[in-house]
């Protein structure tokens, strides 16, 4: 399942920028030195990248715990917006569903519970419609973010 998350991450992330209106500031494959001071961003490599995403950002999280397709869009939301952004996502797309959660940002066993009272596939739409809605909202806190909404709403979308 990691494997195929860490794809869709890196398809969605690509190589080196430092830009100085990212608040990540200087980023390869996703990997951002605000979140990693310790990492020489610039000259990491794809394979560093992977190991990376499984040490700091998979394992001991528990995607594993949902279904893979699910999996797969929480973590990648997560890796660009934030673990808990990303997983009260998920749990505002429950409700959408009609399911009682905490939104709460914290993955844990009443959020898997009630994704898998989902069949997956109709928790995507909403859970897509969440991540959009999250990424506006950082625009319009913060003007300078303007610029990223494009390429975050293809990202939610997709």
């Amino acid at each position: 399942m990691f494997e195929r998350a860490v794809m869709v991450v890196l398809r969605h992330e690509g190589g080196y920028v430092d830009d100085p209106l990212d608040r990540g500031g200087e980023t390869n494959f996703g990997i951002s030195s605000r979140s990693n001071p310790d990492i020489d961003i610039s000259s990491l490599t794809r394979a560093q990248a992977v190991e990376i995403y499984w040490e700091r950002y998979w394992r001991g999280l528990h995607y594993e715990e949902l279904p893979p397709q699910v999996a797969t869009k929480t973590f990648d939301l997560a890796v660009n917006m934030g673990r808990r952004k990303a997983v009260a996502c998920l749990q505002r797309a429950l409700r959408a569903c009609g399911l009682r959660v905490r939104v709460d940002g914290i993955l844990g066993p009443e959020t898997w519970g009630a994704v898998w009272k989902t069949d997956g596939a109709s928790l995507l739409p909403p859970l897509r419609s969440e991540a959009a809605g999250e990424y506006r909202l950082i625009a319009a806190r913060d003007s300078s973010q303007i610029r990223f909404v494009r390429g975050w709403l293809d990202r939610a979308y997709s």
